[in-house]
């Protein structure tokens, strides 16, 4: 683990659901001192939508607080930056005014040397500017293929910001693959699981959640945003053909969720807290990963396989490559009728040793151990 570091991240909005970089972070906020810089967009707001002028709110009011200590050692700082990346203009004076304030930042929290990591291609105007002696880039998504965003501009800036930092993590084997093609110092940092939290699921102490506990089974477990990857037409196959099996589905939509809003099995749970998600995971009895496969989700490396593997869940997902690693312990389906297959074969050979297996299984794959492996070849540079 690294020790005694200072580390400037720009990252997701540290309100959204927990992701790699959430779990990344505080870890290492354990021992080194962090900044995280809440979200600098990847597109023009559309000030039309309730969500982007929401989200617009949101942030001014969180910028007028200044950067706030989440935890020992952990501050959070919303800056406030003209919201045009493609404009070099508006990046210009975005640079200036964010340069001025980390440095500001950095002398009142004694952050002097100091490391910068980035999750997101959109801060790349800013890698070499902000005086960092070491950068790097933990790539997670295509981000290219976002909806609403200008594909080639995004790829054009990834690309700069592959060719400046000194080091490139990849959460897929493709994207290591992909991001490889700007510079070759590029590993594989794979997603790993707050494996200790999943598995309270396996705990008879953990009460079932009470919005699945009197389901009718068995009950098909889902956590996670609804999003256009999200597929519809997969979930409304299953309810048609088992009426008799409940869908339990735990997360905020994004999307026009009307194919599958009426059907009397389908029980849409809305956004749950980080920590009521064992309970829900033990009132399921398999967990599903029913991904579209596209450019977007062929890179993509669902943490929720290894939350559900946490907790002994038997899990079927669609054909995401990463998942296929893990096929000797899930089931990857090719299609409609292969997913429901699985879904009968898991069910009908699930047990409490089985359960235990796949807990245990999941010991190695801890946050602890990627962060580590992290330290290492961060340490070697």
């Amino acid at each position: 683990m690294l020790r005694g570091k200072n580390i400037i991240s720009f990252s997701k909005d540290w309100s959204e659901d927990p992701t790699s970089n959430t779990h990344v972070m505080s870890l290492l906020a354990e021992n080194n001192k962090v900044l995280w810089i809440n979200s600098i967009a990847t597109r023009t707001p559309d000030l039309t939508s309730k969500a982007d002028v929401l989200k617009i709110g949101s942030k001014l009011k969180k910028f007028v607080g200044g950067a706030r200590e989440v935890s020992k050692n952990f501050w959070v700082y919303t800056p406030i930056v003209l919201p045009f990346p493609h404009s070099r203009l508006a990046v210009w004076l975005n640079q200036q005014i964010l340069k001025a304030k980390i440095a500001l930042l950095r002398r009142q929290l004694k952050m002097n040397d100091f490391q910068l990591w980035t999750f997101i291609p959109t801060a790349e105007p800013y890698i070499g500017h902000l005086g960092e002696s070491l950068s790097l880039y933990y790539c997670t998504d295509q981000y290219s293929q976002f909806e609403a965003v200008d594909t080639e501009r995004v790829v054009a800036m990834e690309k700069k910001l592959c060719e400046k930092v000194d080091l490139v993590f990849a959460t897929a084997h493709s994207l290591v693959e992909d991001k490889k093609r700007w510079n070759q110092n590029a590993h594989l940092a794979s997603h790993g699981v707050n494996h200790k939290h999943f598995a309270q699921a396996m705990d008879d102490s953990t009460p079932i959640a009470d919005e699945v506990a009197n389901l009718p089974g068995p009950v098909l477990g889902f956590f996670g945003l609804m999003h256009s990857w999200f597929d519809q037409e997969l979930i409304r196959y299953i309810a048609e053909k088992k009426p008799d099996w409940s869908i339990a589905l735990v997360g905020r939509a994004d999307v026009d969720i009307s194919r599958i809003e009426g059907l009397k099995n389908v029980h849409l749970l809305g956004r749950k807290d980080y920590n009521e998600l064992p309970s829900y995971c033990r009132g399921f009895d398999v967990g599903i990963i029913p991904f579209v496969v596209n450019e977007l989700t062929y890179h993509v490396n669902p943490i929720k396989l290894r939350e559900y593997l946490s907790a002994g869940l038997p899990v079927v997902s669609t054909p995401l490559p990463e998942v296929r690693y893990y096929d000797k312990i899930c089931t990857v389906a090719d299609s409609n009728e292969a997913f429901l297959a699985g879904l009968e074969k898991e069910l009908a050979a699930d047990s409490p040793e089985k359960r235990k297996e796949r807990c245990k299984l999941m010991e190695q794959e801890t946050w602890v151990a990627k962060v580590e492996a992290l330290g290492r070849i961060i340490d070697s540079q």
